[in-house]
């Protein structure tokens, strides 16, 4: 009796595993057209921003082979759609929510940014404390230099949307 239980809830699982594959939402990864950068502050700001934040904070997602499997999917389209939304370093160009340079220093400060869910796959996006005061400091001067949708609208998208990462993309 105990364990025809087991085999049905598990037939049960895998049934309705394989069903919520067919669940629309997030299986159409898309990285739209980069309008504009910030004028970084300097190479190495660019290079943390890259290696920590542009995943969910720029047109330029690498989307790894476990976003095309639900439920999982759903949560990592959550994050870009969100991210994307608050800000976008692809999109300078535009007004950004979450470009307040306060804002941004309280989560990186409070280790919210990146989530620590996101460095669990991507061990390379987790930053150390110096590199987090660097970050933050780097972005309070970009963000002051060349602030989002100002006329000074930062750099034109790169030729080659690949040169963002370097030989070794983040990811498992």
């Amino acid at each position: 009796m105990r364990k025809t239980t087991l085999w049905r809830l598990l037939g049960v699982g895998v049934l309705l595993g394989i069903a919520i594959q067919f669940v629309p939402y997030g299986h159409a990864h898309t990285n739209p057209s980069v309008h504009w950068e910030p004028v970084w502050d300097t190479p190495a700001t660019r290079d943390l921003v890259v290696r920590a934040c542009y995943d969910c904070h720029s047109n330029q997602t690498v989307w790894p082979w476990y976003a095309q499997i639900a439920p999982v999917s759903w949560l990592i389209q959550r994050d870009v759609d969100t991210g994307r939304q608050r800000l976008n370093f692809s999109e300078w160009d535009r007004p950004q929510r979450g470009a307040r340079a306060q804002s941004v220093d309280r989560r990186i400060q409070r280790g919210s940014m990146p989530p620590w869910y996101y460095i669990l796959m991507h061990a390379r996006a987790k930053v150390s404390d110096a590199e987090k005061q660097a970050l933050m400091q780097g972005l309070d001067t970009t963000v002051v230099q060349s602030p989002p949708g100002s006329t000074a609208r930062g750099i034109p998208p790169p030729q080659d949307p690949q040169a963002r990462r370097d030989k070794s993309p983040i990811g498992p």
